[in-house]
């Protein structure tokens, strides 16, 4: 069962998604430097921070899947393959 940031994150379109990811990644960087200076209240935030980076990252190539014309996801099942020898 998807999780409410995720199918919220569905519902973004292409540029309000990018525009959450680098506010998002911004606010990371911030509690990661905070935390190292004077330490956060619950330092799990930096976590469920990273997590939603992750998300977002994730929906964003998944769109870019998305829209890759046939010949494209062709050559990237041939790299995936190639990976997968090594």
């Amino acid at each position: 069962m998807p999780s409410k940031k995720y199918i919220e994150l569905q519902e973004f379109t292409d540029d309000e998604l990018k525009n959450e990811l680098s506010e998002t990644q911004s606010q990371y960087q911030k509690l990661l430097f905070d935390h190292t200076l004077k330490g956060l209240e619950n330092p799990l935030a930096l976590r469920e921070v990273r997590r939603d980076v992750a998300r977002m990252k994730t929906e964003v190539r998944r769109r870019e899947i998305a829209v890759m014309t046939p010949e494209q996801l062709e050559g990237r099942s041939k790299k995936i393959a190639r990976r997968r020898k090594q």
